[in-house]
């Protein structure tokens, strides 16, 4: 009886919503208000914790550790290591326990890290304490990632991913401001400014996950802040929109997703735009820097560059979703990026040169939800976008220890900027390549369901084809 109750309660509300789309919006809205704080205070701590090395750099910590040749490079580098190697584990691991438990977890452990480098003395524990802070940091990004899978149907998802992750550009410019005040804190308590970085901005990760171990929502299932109609047409929704396929733990998801050319094709992607991306985190200051203007200045001359990575992030993630559109707009952040990098190799005027920093973040920032939520979209049934999701940021990560290294030759980088150029290429021709064979493989599709009288009523018997279903768009 009970699930004829709920049949007749979920019937209704769908009839209601039909009357009045508002409503749905109003679903989303109130979804959006208890998930979207967090997840992008959690990142935005989480960009700031392994960014902050940059401005630490310039705030006098390569002169205390004697960061000469390419030890700074490398402390940079050695992060990404262990961040990709621990991605795919953990938004396993996510699947197998609760957001709300593992999320804040991994938050708590990597703000320890963080606090703790503030005691580091030499170059040699700098590179010790940068490899725990990638793999204790290495589970939020995807699992945010797959997290926002679980709450929004496709249609829905660039925006919020965007939303989360413009909290990056954000905690790069708000990390330059912040650098310049708490420099000022150089000498108290025995700390040099640099020092007192990393140490307030660990205590910070570790005071917030603390308290969203209370707050944070696990499932739409499980939601409290949602009545029951408003859940059973969520669930209902989510159902309908991964085509009915199976959403059940079993090993044979995680092989289609790392068998299938579609993700390494995305991985492609990513890591033509994730380049670009780490190297404008980790070197902006170092480049505006080296552009003529002092370290306290070049710190907050490094802020404006993100804002505008920031609002681009946000307003194209909005327009994405609304013209159900991804490879367009890669491919137009990267040229206006690539515009970006155009400017700084060639120039030799401060001006310009600082101009073409802005473009190549407002170009880049806003390209990175884009690909997440194309990605994401594109991998049938829960445990594979899981896994397909963790591949594709994982393996591209690897790209942050390129990015580490092609900073050598100031004060124009022209082996830097060059290298960022072909980065972006790349991205877009593999995003030409992408929607070519996605609309290759939608057309190929429909002719089968035509030819095989395939309809939504027989979708319980590919639940565990994934995206080779033949019902998967």
């Amino acid at each position: 009886m009970g699930s004829l109750h709920d049949d007749d309660i979920k019937l209704n509300y769908e009839k209601q919503i039909a009357l009045n789309p508002r409503e749905r919006t109003r679903i989303l809205r109130k979804i959006d208000w208890n998930l979207l704080p967090f997840v992008t205070v959690f990142f935005l701590l989480s960009f700031l914790d392994r960014a902050n090395i940059g401005n630490a750099t310039v705030a006098g910590m390569a002169t205390s550790l004697h960061l000469t040749g390419f030890r700074y490079n490398i402390a940079a580098a050695v992060f990404f290591i262990p961040y990709s190697l621990a991605e795919v584990p953990s938004n396993i691991a996510l699947k197998l326990f609760r957001p709300s438990r593992w999320i804040p977890s991994i938050m708590v452990a990597w703000g320890i890290v963080m606090t703790l480098m503030c005691l580091v003395k030499s170059y040699q524990s700098l590179v010790v304490a940068r490899a725990f802070l990638g793999l204790t940091e290495a589970g939020l990004y995807p699992g945010v990632n797959y997290y926002i899978c679980l709450w929004y149907p496709r249609s829905e998802r660039s925006k919020r991913i965007a939303i989360f992750f413009s909290a990056a550009s954000v905690a790069v410019a708000f990390g330059g401001l912040l650098a310049y005040g708490i420099e000022r804190m150089d000498g108290i308590g025995g700390l040099r400014g640099w020092q007192w970085i990393f140490c307030l901005e660990g205590i910070a990760t570790v005071l917030v996950a603390l308290l969203s171990f209370f707050y944070m929502q696990d499932y739409p299932e499980t939601a409290k802040f949602l009545t029951e109609p408003e859940r059973l047409y969520v669930i209902d929704v989510l159902k309908q929109d991964s085509n009915h396929l199976s959403s059940r733990f079993d090993t044979q998801f995680v092989w289609q997703a790392i068998k299938d050319y579609k993700t390494y094709v995305q991985i492609l992607i990513y890591l033509g735009l994730l380049v670009p991306g780490y190297a404008i985190a980790l070197f902006s200051p170092t480049i505006i820097n080296e552009l003529g203007y002092s370290a306290a200045n070049a710190q907050l001359l490094s802020v404006p560059p993100f804002v505008a990575g920031a609002i681009a992030t946000v307003a194209v993630g909005i327009h994405s979703d609304k013209h159900n559109l991804r490879g367009p707009y890669i491919i137009g952040g990267a040229l206006v990026s690539l515009v970006g990098y155009i400017l700084l190799y060639t120039s030799v005027k401060a001006g310009p040169s600082y101009a073409g920093a802005c473009l190549a973040a407002a170009g880049t920032f806003p390209t990175v939800p884009v690909i997440l939520a194309w990605a994401g979209s594109n991998a049938g049934g829960d445990l594979k976008r899981g896994v397909v999701l963790a591949m594709v940021i994982g393996i591209s990560n690897l790209g942050g220890v390129c990015s580490s290294f092609i900073y050598i030759d100031p004060p124009r980088f022209h082996i830097g900027h060059g290298t960022i150029m072909g980065f972006l290429s790349l991205s877009i021709v593999m995003s030409l390549f992408a929607m070519w064979n996605y609309n290759r493989l939608n057309k190929k599709k429909e002719a089968q369901c035509l030819a095989e009288n395939i309809t939504d009523d027989r979708g319980y018997e590919f639940e565990n084809m994934g995206d080779a279903s033949p019902l998967f768009r």
